[in-house]
């Protein structure tokens, strides 16, 4: 007898998808779309539509072990719970003892979005006195680029594409990482709008674009002010919606903008004269311009700057105040208060934070205390972070302790003294909020653990009870701490059917009237001119950069994400190798062929590619989609060895895309 059981899709995508999953005595057999989702409507993305091949893999951990071979290796034996939570406990009390607690440090991020299971283990550690993480690598200077032109104000309702009748899709490859959006763009297009695509490359996106613009990495915001430059010059503008929503349009227009004309833009970017003016007529005599923001434009070293510049344009058109118009870079609201689960107030004194973009100098040369302990949860840091080279020489220290809770034998994992196992979201309760749409839900488990795996609150509850931490949170089980963030309810559930969504069922928020044209700012408009900024006006400014030839540009793949769903054998073979993307022109200057095996190379490291010919690449860029396991790699090396710990300009974001390289033929 089977049983259909509700759930979510766990993973760092925008989209949030809520599933069904088909069980049969304890084991999931088949995983199809919920139809009855507001948003997502029963589509899945090709990683999740075997998703019980994840659950379900022999690849699964599935008791505590400990290392009995050299870092690294891999090699381990099994213990018990008892034993694993004993030896962790016992080291760390004799690290607080010799050092103080903030020579423990805890990396985690978005392996898993639920807001119990991925938060959970800030109270512990915020209690434990130990140093608090900056989980900055993902987008943290796009939101602070939108925060300084918009502050609070509300994202457009993703539904609002389909009114526009000109979209661009700008650092976003839609295809790969926001597949329901896609939905709302093709049905923009049947109804007549037109679809541009800004990006470094042609990624798979550019095939549903009418037009694509290719930039420059690093450039985006010289070619927004450019756009701005001809909107003004055209006037191609809405000077009466300006005039009532916009702070500082004027000493916009007289102190920055005339230093952007086409022909300076046109060195900048790259981006031809003509093709500039082209998309700004568009955009200009648009009747609902719609542009969808991504994150791969604020992972440089003028991140924020040039998100803030993007944002500034739907303001010079009045986009907000149409129907269809405006611009999503991503979704928030504070209808959970997450604060419930990362209890703050457990600080006893504020505490050192490390910056996750920058693990590698804290593993090798933090000092004061060092990092003795390094605890990792939902993250595979070895793969994921920038300079991976630093990081797994600071794995490898024979005097750091290094504790892995995960599903898999991660790379990260087989660096551990101590790996746990993990549940899948299938195996424990939580509750998901979108930052694409404006959708929850909650889950329960819908599954048995899989062999002796526990979840991350499950461990948190027994490290918590093994050094006698007496607070009441950390007696709870998930689902009270899950009853804690719905009652009482916030502003935002108090429009919502509480009773559907305590029973599993998706529930979208309701949004404001009005809400497009309310500017949740300090000044209530839309603040072109921020007073409390260093640069109060946007403007441009080059990012890091590298002395290379090449921008590296290290994007997703439509078959893994970061470092998930590599234990799927059936995706990696759709992934094929590690290929590195280069235009023919470039090859033949560099005397390289097609399928050749080729070294990418710069200061921090190098890596081994296949390379791949292709005219969707332009010169100078150089291109490869999705990351590997370093243990399914040549040499044991992936992208992230190439790439900085630099960060962005503003709120300490990872700069991933700012990173040049060069190219040469491999040694046979």
């Amino acid at each position: 007898m089977s049983e259909l059981k509700r759930t979510v899709c766990p993973y760092d995508c925008p989209d949030m998808c809520s599933l069904f999953v088909e069980i049969v005595g304890g084991q999931v057999v088949k995983v199809t779309g919920d139809r009855e989702h507001p948003y997502t409507r029963g589509t899945l993305c090709p990683k999740m539509v075997h998703y019980e091949r994840t659950v379900h893999s022999a690849q699964r951990l599935t008791h505590p072990l400990v290392r009995v071979g050299e870092k690294g290796q891999g090699q381990f034996k099994p213990i018990t719970w008892d034993d694993a939570i004993q030896r962790i406990v016992a080291r760390w009390q004799r690290i607080i003892s010799n050092y103080q607690p903030e020579a423990i440090l805890p990396y985690s991020y978005a392996g898993t979005m639920g807001v119990v299971q991925r938060n959970c283990g800030e109270g512990f550690f915020h209690r434990l006195g130990a140093s608090r993480l900056a989980r900055t690598i993902c987008s943290s200077a796009k939101g602070y680029g939108w925060n300084s032109i918009m502050g609070d104000t509300l994202a457009p309702h993703p539904d609002e594409v389909r009114k526009s009748d000109l979209v661009i899709l700008w650092s976003t490859n839609v295809l790969a990482t926001n597949i329901h959006l896609l939905h709302n763009v093709k049905e923009a297009k049947k109804r007549g709008a037109t679809v541009w695509l800004v990006d470094t490359y042609e990624t798979p996106t550019a095939q549903i674009a009418d037009k694509v613009v290719l930039v420059r990495p690093g450039s985006d915001g010289a070619l927004a002010l450019g756009m701005m430059h001809i909107l003004v010059r055209e006037g191609w503008i809405d000077q009466s919606f300006m005039d009532k929503h916009v702070q500082g349009f004027e000493q916009f227009r007289e102190d920055v903008l005339p230093e952007y004309p086409p022909d300076k833009v046109h060195q900048i970017t790259g981006i031809e004269v003509s093709l500039l003016e082209e998309l700004a007529l568009h955009y200009g005599n648009a009747r609902a311009p719609f542009i969808a923001l991504g994150s791969g434009l604020s992972r440089y070293g003028n991140g924020a700057m040039t998100v803030r510049t993007v944002t500034s344009l739907p303001a010079l058109v009045g986009a907000w105040g149409k129907p269809g118009g405006g611009l999503i870079a991503s979704v928030s609201t504070k209808a959970l208060l997450t604060g419930r689960v990362t209890h703050e107030d457990f600080l006893k004194k504020p505490t050192r934070i490390v910056n996750m973009n920058q693990l590698g100098h804290a593993l090798t040369e933090l000092s004061n205390p060092p990092i003795m302990s390094l605890y990792v949860y939902h993250s595979n840091p070895a793969v994921v972070a920038p300079d991976q080279n630093m990081i797994i020489k600071g794995l490898r220290r024979e005097d750091l302790f290094t504790v892995v809770h995960e599903r898999f034998m991660t790379d990260t994992a087989r660096y551990a003294d101590i790996v746990l196992p993990a549940t899948s979201s299938l195996e424990h309760p939580d509750i998901y909020r979108s930052y694409g749409h404006y959708g929850l839900q909650r889950t329960a488990a819908v599954i048995p653990p899989v062999g002796e795996a526990k979840s991350n609150w499950d461990v948190f509850k027994m490290l918590a009870q093994a050094m006698g931490f007496e607070e009441p949170f950390f007696s709870q089980n998930a689902d009270e701490v899950i009853d804690q963030l719905i009652d009482p309810p916030t502003p935002w559930l108090e429009r919502v059917d509480l009773v559907k969504l305590k029973e599993g069922y998706p529930v979208e928020l309701t949004l404001p009237e009005n809400y497009k044209t309310t500017f949740l700012t300090p000044s209530g408009k839309i603040e072109l001119y921020n007073p409390k900024e260093a640069e109060p006006l946007p403007r441009y400014f080059e990012p890091h950069g590298d002395d290379a030839p090449f921008y590296l540009m290290s994007t997703p793949s439509l078959y893994s994400l970061n470092s998930s769903f590599n234990e799927r054998p059936d995706l990696l073979r759709k992934k094929e190798s590690v290929y590195l993307q280069m235009n023919f022109k470039d090859a033949e200057q560099k005397n390289l062929e097609d399928g050749q095996r080729v070294i990418a190379f710069n200061d921090r490291g190098e890596v081994p590619f296949i390379l791949k010919l292709t005219t969707k690449v332009p010169q100078g860029v150089v291109v490869t989609e999705g990351l590997f396991w370093n243990k399914d790699v040549n040499e044991g090396l992936s992208v992230n060895a190439l790439t900085s710990q630099r960060l962005t300009d503003r709120a300490e974001g990872s700069t991933l895309y700012d990173v040049k390289v060069d190219v040469r033929l491999a040694c046979h």
